[in-house]
């Protein structure tokens, strides 16, 4: 794990139910206390303390929380946190990223790391420190040359990490 006291960590790529759980188990083996971002349902009876207790944050998608400002100020009220954010937002193919793990990193003053799981490889763990400038479509550059190497449990599943062409 990078020596740094707060950092948002990319959970990518996200295309299996298996990856969280991979995903923990890397977290473990770096003795990382990772807080991660999961939908509501995952949180609900008898599994819910569970999911809890291994640093789930339930987010409930049917409506907008304002997730971003929420983890923001989470970071602010927090000395040491690493939160980790699958920018797919599913496990399903999608054409762009949510750019959601980027604001809170811009708004929380932290960097982003780049966490991976490789099923070709039969590898998983951290991936080098992006510092957010600012310049979403740079910095995206950088993220996009790093997950390219990376192969999913499901790659049709899975994207290319690209973020919505602005408008």
């Amino acid at each position: 794990m990078p020596d740094i006291p707060k950092f948002v960590i990319i959970a990518a790529p996200h295309s299996s139910n298996w990856d969280a759980i991979f995903m923990l188990a890397v977290a473990f083996a770096l003795k990382a206390k990772l807080f991660w971002m999961g939908k509501a349902v995952l949180f609900r009876w008898p599994l819910g303390p569970l999911v809890r207790w291994f640093g789930g944050i339930p987010i409930d998608r049917s409506t907008s929380h304002n997730v971003v400002a929420q983890s923001i100020q989470t970071f602010k009220e927090n000395k040491e946190l690493a939160m980790a954010v699958a920018p797919e937002g599913t496990r399903k193919k999608v054409r762009y990223w949510r750019t959601g793990f980027y604001y809170i990193a811009t708004g929380a003053n932290v960097p982003i790391v780049l966490g991976y799981l490789d099923f070709k490889r039969k590898a998983g763990g951290i991936g080098p420190t992006v510092h957010p400038t600012g310049d979403i479509d740079a910095d995206m550059e950088t993220i996009q040359a790093f997950y390219a190497a990376v192969t999913p449990k499901y790659p049709d599943q899975s994207g290319r990490a690209t973020i919505a062409p602005k408008d």
